[in-house]
């Protein structure tokens, strides 16, 4: 546990600290009544409400969506199933202010749906909830997916024969065996959509607001650091009673399990039913991930001879310092150190935390580990540039300054992925394995890196794609010589011109055929199936 407190404490508890110490602190003196005086604003207690009711419907929809989902991908083999998995994770590392810009052209006016029918949902809250689906529907697939590949179905087909129905099989034997997994997946969404800006920003309008779009109002727009600061407090303390609640409640349920190689589970659908479920689920991806996607493709060709592409070839002077198409070098380059960071430090944490007899005070760092998703990407961006620009830790000219605040974002998917599966291993493998002599290094190397290497190889892929969409602290932090490609794409958007518009679709089209490409690379090497279990 000493690496990743180490790595929390200098690069999120610092950070964090210095920026709501500048919003409480005024000529030496400290003023906590401000947390009384904002909070009883109505205004304020209305995007408190918002925030909350908000995120518990855009959970409760994506799981009620996605779960059939993580069903199928877990358990039946088709044409095009590693395609298709990539496709479901793409719309993830999408730049948020990207998916709001997407579903604006589907559900505002003179869109999709409002030349089809004349319906338009720009206007209320289904367009956020929809675009929420969207952003982490991939969340739900590939965290509960991985571990439900891994259940050996023939405890299912136990229940069955001893005359249980098939709900009943699946509520009593399946259900209890993924509840850690479902809790894992719900409470990512859960953070994402609580801590939403891009997307409630673009598509709520000035009816709808969030916490995290009230900070960024507070902080960039009316200059009021001191409220910005309250705010961020609020909602700090919020995300630490949701995971303090969560780690005690998804402790008590979880047990061992007996995992096999996920190779052996999946099967070609059977019978009308699967076939159905199959189908349901393709038209799901198709309406609900797809379109979106293809609306950004056709944006982006809506000029002759690829011109808006051509056009991220050259210089502006203005928006970059160098030719937009750079930003995808720098983007991979990130990605990869942030990647590496995540795992390195999510990885100790979860083998740390998966051990039965690590104590209250290692078990209490597990909600800790999450709260990178609930604080402000503003206030983490802002922190970086007050905490870190003074010996010992002058990092503010430095490139590793993005990959670390990106590896804040990856490690709490990092440790999500790989402990339910740690947890699940059988410590009677391990201590069988240190009876006949192994030690701890060839034990780890034998009995959990082969039954963990899927869920490794799964976060890596989540922190790699993390990284590559992560906007909000980025985009203060990246030097303007060595933009990534959600900064890039901002930029552009947010400068008029029919030009800039389609130079940031353009580039955002890039960054889904990398993201497929990465993943699509990942999932061959997760499917390989030399490895025995």
């Amino acid at each position: 546990m000493a690496v990743p407190v180490a790595f929390f404490a200098v690069f999120f508890a610092w950070p964090v600290a210095a920026i709501v110490a500048r919003g409480f602190k005024a000529d030496g003196t400290w003023h906590f009544g401000r947390i009384a005086d904002v909070v009883a604003q109505s205004d304020i207690r209305h995007v408190l409400w918002f925030t909350t009711w908000q995120a518990l419907a855009s959970t409760a929809l994506t799981l009620l969506i996605a779960l059939p989902g993580a069903y199928v991908f877990a358990r039946f083999d088709f044409p095009g199933k590693q395609v298709l998995r990539a496709v479901v994770t793409v719309p993830f590392v999408l730049p948020t202010v990207v998916v709001g810009t997407a579903f604006l052209a589907l559900v505002g006016r003179g869109g999709l749906l409002d030349e089809l029918w004349g319906v338009r949902l720009d206007t209320t809250v289904w367009a956020i909830l929809l675009a929420h689906v969207f952003f982490n529907y991939a969340v739900v697939v590939r965290t509960v997916g991985g571990l439900w590949a891994q259940l050996d179905p023939r405890q299912e087909e136990a229940a069955r024969m001893l005359g249980a129905s098939p709900l009943r099989a699946w509520r009593k034997v399946t259900l209890p065996a993924l509840a850690p997994a479902v809790a894992a997946a719900a409470l990512m969404v859960f953070l994402f959509t609580f801590t939403s800006f891009g997307v409630v920003q673009i598509l709520g309008g000035p009816t709808f607001s969030t916490l995290e779009v009230e900070i960024y109002r507070q902080t960039s727009e009316i200059f009021d650091l001191s409220t910005a600061a309250v705010l961020t407090v609020v909602q700090f303390v919020a995300v630490g009673a949701i995971l303090a609640v969560h780690a005690w409640t998804v402790r008590r349920r979880e047990t061992a399990l007996r995992l096999v190689d996920a190779a052996v589970t999946a099967r070609r659908p059977r019978g009308a039913r699967e076939w159905g479920l199959l189908a349901g689920v393709l038209a799901t991806v198709a309406v609900l991930l797809v379109l979106p996607l293809a609306v950004l493709v056709q944006r982006s060709l809506d000029t002759a001879d690829f011109g808006y592409y051509r056009a991220l070839t050259h210089e502006d002077g203005g928006t970059f310092l160098v030719p937009p198409i750079e930003a995808i070098g720098n983007s991979l380059q990130y990605a990869v150190a942030a990647t590496a960071v995540a795992v390195v430090i999510g990885g100790l944490a979860a083998a740390a935390l998966a051990r039965r007899d690590a104590g209250r005070l290692v078990r209490g760092f597990d909600a800790l580990l999450m709260l990178p998703l609930g604080v402000s990407a503003v206030t983490v961006g802002f922190g970086f540039l007050i905490a870190l620009d003074e010996p010992p830790l002058d990092l503010r000219s430095s490139w590793i300054l993005v990959p670390l605040a990106q590896a804040l974002v990856g490690v709490p998917f990092v440790v999500r992925t790989m402990l339910p599966v740690l947890r699940a291993v059988d410590a009677r493998l391990r201590e069988a394995a240190a009876v006949l002599g192994a030690s701890p290094w060839r034990v780890w190397r034998e009995v959990d890196l082969p039954l963990v290497r899927r869920a490794l190889l799964v976060a890596a892929g989540f922190a790699f794609a993390v990284s590559l969409g992560e906007f909000g602290a980025t985009v203060f932090i990246a030097r303007p010589d060595r933009p990534t490609l959600p900064v890039a794409v901002a930029r552009l958007l947010g400068r008029p011109g029919e030009l800039n518009y389609g130079q940031a679709m353009a580039l955002s089209t890039i960054l889904m055929v990398v993201c497929a490409v990465a993943l699509l690379v990942l999932e061959r090497l997760r499917t390989d199936r030399t490895g025995e279990f």
